[in-house]
């Protein structure tokens, strides 16, 4: 049985990655060089997204996600 909270993380676009946390509640903050830090204020999570002109590696999305308190499920469910 495949379980979706167990799919493997992708690497995606730092674009498609802010969408993500914009539908789950982030708003962008500020902006530092090539760093954006996106803020839940119902939350009170922070987390940086790095816009370096590559993919987000899946090791670094899921520290992001982590940061974030994102479930997999969630993700996968806001990715579309």
């Amino acid at each position: 049985m495949f379980l979706i909270g167990m799919a493997k993380l992708p690497c995606i676009p730092p674009e498609k990655l802010a969408s993500i946390l914009e539908k789950c509640g982030f708003e962008l903050e500020r902006i530092s060089g090539s760093h954006h830090f996106y803020h839940n204020p119902e939350t009170k999570k922070s987390t940086v997204v790095p816009f370096h002109g590559y993919d987000v590696p899946k090791g670094l999305l899921n520290e992001i996600l982590k940061e974030a308190r994102i479930s997999r499920e969630e993700f996968f469910d806001k990715k579309g």
